[in-house]
């Protein structure tokens, strides 16, 4: 008989849905300092006009242009932190980000792959590439990671994704450098980052988004089955095999098609799921959401960080969330000292 998996929290009801009425209100508050914030200086007046459909003053067409890249931002933020906590909690490991896996370099080089190789030039070229090279790599650094004895320990995996990350990344360049007619575009995108977003840009992706969150809330429940163990998972009557299997395409369609858009953006995966950690505790059904606010907000906060540092230019999101996350990184092996969560 099917019996219901109780899983440890940090907070209570309320004080969980008080911490999420807060990360909501912070995502609406940094968006609107984003659509503000930048080499020119709006009023709330243009932002609201802008959002209402005006773009007469320069203020107000300023805004406009913003709007894409804020909501490209939250988007792209909600999708990596989710493909993090889905992927920590699939091989429990708190190491576990499409970055530090190779799953962003996997993305990345099948795309550059498809542009060097095969002239690739539409959106929805670049989505499936991406989510073809982050599907394979994934499945690439869980086997290899899974020989030996032991099968696929958190310190195996992690080294295996740092080994082919390196290794993908030094095949971007070979491919990249003799091609100086599309070297500067990939280089650039190559950072990660959302300048330059666009409606057009956006819409091809948000099918694959959709999808790759449904998927993630699906698997809430087997997650948590399976942060107890493989065995009391199927004796508790779950489809380890099939819940493993669901959540994996979730983050991989979630890491791909962000990556396809953004680039790769790495840590976001990482920082945000050990910070809703402390807040929700590990139960599933309320770290995937918060992971998702997290992440939006990470990612709008960084981008806001990289406008105001880099005047009058900018700094790209990806180079502020190395900075935030490489320290983080060193704090969780050290804490953690890669023992499985």
């Amino acid at each position: 008989m099917r019996r219901q998996v109780t899983i440890a929290s940090g907070l209570g009801g309320g004080g969980k849905v008080f911490w999420l009425t807060v990360a909501v209100l912070a995502v609406v508050v940094l968006a609107a300092a984003s659509l503000a914030i930048g080499t020119r200086g709006v009023s709330f007046s243009d932002i609201a006009a802008a959002i209402a459909g005006h773009d007469e003053t320069i203020g107000e067409a300023v805004v406009a242009m913003r709007i894409p890249r804020t909501a490209l931002a939250v988007l792209a933020g909600a999708a990596l932190g989710l493909s993090g906590a889905l992927m920590q909690g699939i091989t429990r490991n708190p190491l576990a980000d499409p970055g530090i896996f190779g799953v962003n370099t996997g993305a990345a080089l099948a795309v550059v792959i498809g542009v060097a190789w095969f002239n690739i030039s539409s959106s929805n070229a670049y989505i499936w590439t991406a989510i073809l090279g982050a599907g394979i790599t994934a499945v690439f650094v869980y086997l290899v990671g899974s020989l030996g004895r032991g099968g696929a320990t958190p310190l195996k995996l992690t080294l295996a994704g740092a080994a082919t990350s390196i290794a993908f990344a030094s095949l971007v360049m070979a491919i990249v450098l003799p091609r100086g007619d599309i070297a500067g575009g990939i280089r650039s995108w190559q950072i990660g980052g959302v300048g330059g977003a666009t409606f057009s840009r956006i819409l091809p992706v948000l099918p694959f988004l959709v999808v790759g969150l449904a998927l993630a809330f699906i698997s809430a429940r087997k997650l948590n089955a399976m942060a107890l163990g493989d065995e009391l998972a199927a004796g508790l009557g779950e489809n380890v095999a099939l819940g493993r299997a669901v959540a994996a395409v979730s983050a991989v369609l979630l890491c791909g098609a962000t990556t396809a858009v953004c680039g790769p953006i790495g840590f976001v995966g990482l920082v945000v799921p050990h910070a809703c950690r402390l807040i929700v505790g590990v139960d599933h059904r309320w770290l995937l959401p918060f992971s998702a606010l997290g992440g939006g907000i990470l990612l709008l906060a960084s981008d806001i960080i990289g406008r105001i540092a880099g005047r009058p230019g900018e700094v790209d999101v990806g180079i502020i969330t190395a900075l935030v996350g490489g320290p983080v990184f060193i704090w969780i092996v050290r804490r953690q000292q890669v023992r499985e969560l």
